[in-house]
């Protein structure tokens, strides 16, 4: 479709200091109207898109094509931009300036103290109710729980949707995963205990510890917003290296990206989570493989953070990794920190492809973790086999999952 043949008009939008703003143009479909195609190549946030086409799939095929051809230099700046592209455009603009308008607006204390005063007797409740119904599925015992439908499990989901403890409400419809497999009653009663473990932490008053605080008025779902980290949270300075990210939908559908960062002087993991609708793709706020000097600001539970500013990246070094054992190491810390964790960041050095009971990383003492389902073949596209340097996360439920390796010469290869 990057073919000038196939876009009887497009063009180019100028910004007001010069610059492309953005490209559109109508594409010749199969059917009598042209698909119309655009993309805002200066917005705040990144790039955006948009198509009349029926694709899933953002940024579509049309889009794709016209960004090529606007790569290749065919498309010429035009002062009869089409209504339809006004109306895109203008619409973007005003939503950022109340995006903006909203983050920068002065906020009352007192107002804000009140609202969240009102929503913690909220979550208090919701999760008081949730400690009885717990009880009962234990009490009620689990030889009928495979006869159970989902409603059984979404009701209190959404009751606590309610009490606005949505992290509560995500980990109770995971209850019910894998109920009639091989070994399930384990796996539900060790998801009933760590709910369990949560209700009791939070409505014991949460403990001394503001970590261990932060960590379970996170797992209930009480967020800190990003402008309050940024105004007040602990800001740590460093050379920050990008391990990688994975891609994950939530419950909800919603589309989410961690990203993992490594402090090269600190020796501290970040993580960077960014969500977008199931259409959309998840910001990537960093590039995998590279690094940067600055701050980032972190959330209270000390683990999830924010950019502070903007800082060139630069390619990266491999970043300092180990072996399994130390990996589990790592992991076994975050894990004391945080019981409810689903994913940590590990490094290997020199890991190959191994066989055992399914396909593993071994490091050079032998020893060697479980890879995911499918991760395999794109570990073996990017190295042949040969020892690598490879970042990945490490689920205990699904395995280790690659997201970037380095090869023999210190590339680095997103997977």
């Amino acid at each position: 479709m990057a073919k000038a043949g196939s876009w009887p008009r497009s063009g180019v939008v100028v910004a007001d200091g010069g610059g492309t703003s953005a490209v559109w143009g109508e594409c010749k479909g199969s059917g009598s109207k042209p698909y119309l195609a655009a993309a805002h190549l200066d917005g705040d946030k990144g790039p955006a898109y948009k198509c009349s086409c029926p694709s899933r799939k953002i940024p579509c095929k049309h889009v794709l094509a016209l960004l090529s051809l606007w790569s290749q230099g065919t498309l010429a700046e035009r002062e009869d931009r089409p209504e339809w592209v006004a109306t895109w455009l203008s619409g973007r603009v005003a939503r950022q300036e109340r995006a903006s308008a909203a983050a920068s607006a002065p906020v009352d204390p007192e107002k804000a103290a009140a609202t969240l005063r009102a929503r913690e007797r909220s979550v208090t409740a919701g999760l008081e109710e949730l400690r009885l119904w717990l009880h009962d599925q234990v009490d009620g015992g689990l030889a009928e729980i495979p006869q159970l439908g989902y409603g059984h499990w979404d009701r209190m989901a959404k009751r606590l949707v309610d009490a606005k403890a949505g992290g509560a409400a995500t980990l109770v419809t995971q209850l019910p995963q894998n109920v009639g497999a091989d070994g399930w009653t384990n796996r539900l009663l060790e998801r009933l205990g760590m709910l369990h473990l949560l209700v009791d932490g939070y409505l014991a008053g949460e403990g001394d510890d503001p970590r261990t605080r932060a960590v379970l008025r996170s797992r209930v779902g009480i967020a800190t917003r990003a402008e309050e980290v940024l105004a007040s949270g602990e800001r740590v300075a460093d050379t920050w290296r990008v391990l990688g990210h994975r891609d994950v939908l939530t419950p909800d559908r919603m589309r989410g990206r961690r990203q993992w960062l490594y402090g090269a002087t600190t020796g501290r993991h970040a993580l960077s989570l960014t969500f977008a609708r199931p259409t959309e793709t998840p910001d990537a706020v960093f590039r995998p493989g590279t690094e940067f000097e600055g701050e980032l600001a972190f959330h209270p539970d000390g683990r999830r953070a924010v950019r502070v500013g903007k800082g060139d990246e630069r390619p990266a070094t491999p970043p300092p990794g180990g072996t399994v054992e130390q990996a589990l190491d790592s992991f076994a810390g975050a894990l004391a920190e945080d019981p409810w964790l689903e994913a940590w960041p590990v490094v290997l050095e020199n890991a190959v492809p191994a066989r055992a009971e399914g396909w593993h990383l071994a490091d050079p003492t032998g020893t060697s973790l479980p890879l995911a389902g499918g991760e395999l073949w794109r570990f073996l596209a990017a190295t042949g086999g040969r020892p690598a340097t490879i970042a990945a996360e490490w689920s205990p439920d699904t395995g280790l999952s690659p997201m970037t390796l380095w090869d023999a010469d210190g590339k680095a290869v997103a997977l």
